[in-house]
């Protein structure tokens, strides 16, 4: 199947990408031409994706809990690929599910907010010098369409995504001035493993609200990645687009 968007030559890194929705962007932007820089904790996941995707993809291992890793990874990344000029943050723990705002502990609540929050900031700052570089540069979050509807049981994630939000908006202006867009995406509950341990009424609940009455799977979620990657998104930027089969809806 041909990709719907070319990307040949770009350079991308993206966080979290040896399993779930990290790795089908990883396949999609191979796909689309790009040269792909995967990063986890998940070391030999990662290293047998980038074998089996071959010259186009490498690992470098990224622990976002590590400041000092994070900038390692960044520059390895870069290094090993000749530059970056896109970056998807898409590393995230949840934690969180299936537990009230009142008993959820504050180690879980403040290694959501290290992760999520902290870890976009730092592997952003970290990219940062590369992404101007390039003259094209691009970041995308993913954030979460729990943010925009207010998921109950799930606080501190759904508070980590939106503080991701709230940085798309502002790094958008302060990277705006170095060629450099900033979006998100907002996807909805897709069935990946990190979503297995999400009980069936809440998969139900998606699924009665959504426009499109199907389950949503990781690829419809790669065509927007690939989309605010490329060069005809330069004018986008600051940008939330939720990818949900119309859940929530702006």
């Amino acid at each position: 199947m041909t990709a719907p968007i070319s990307l040949y030559g770009h350079k991308v890194l993206v966080t979290g990408s040896a399993r779930g929705l990290g790795e089908s962007f990883v396949r999609a932007l191979v796909q689309a031409g790009a040269r792909v820089a995967i990063s986890d904790v998940l070391h030999e996941r990662g290293q047998a994706l980038a074998q089996q995707l071959g010259p186009s993809a490498c690992y470098v291992p990224m622990d976002l809990l590590d400041p000092t890793a994070i900038e390692a990874g960044v520059a390895e990344a870069a290094g090993r690929l000749g530059g970056l000029d896109g970056l998807i943050n898409n590393a995230a723990v949840t934690n969180s599910g299936g537990k009230y705002f009142n008993e959820i502990a504050i180690d879980t609540w403040d290694r959501v907010m290290q992760v999520n929050v902290r870890g976009t900031w730092l592997v952003t700052r970290a990219a940062h010098p590369h992404l101007k570089a390039s003259g094209r540069g691009r970041v995308v979050n993913l954030a979460s369409d729990t943010a925009l509807w207010g998921a109950p049981r799930l606080l501190a994630y759904v508070a980590s995504k939106g503080a991701v939000i709230s940085m798309t908006h502002a790094l958008a202006r302060e990277l705006g001035g170095d060629g450099i867009t900033v979006n998100a995406i907002a996807p909805g509950l897709t069935l990946v493993e990190a979503t297995e341990y999400v009980p069936q009424d809440r998969h139900d609940h998606y699924m009665q609200g959504r426009a499109i009455t199907r389950a949503q799977l990781p690829a419809d979620v790669n065509a927007a990645a690939l989309f605010l990657l490329s060069q005809g998104s330069g004018f986008i930027t600051g940008q939330v687009l939720p990818v949900n089969g119309g859940f929530v809806m702006n």
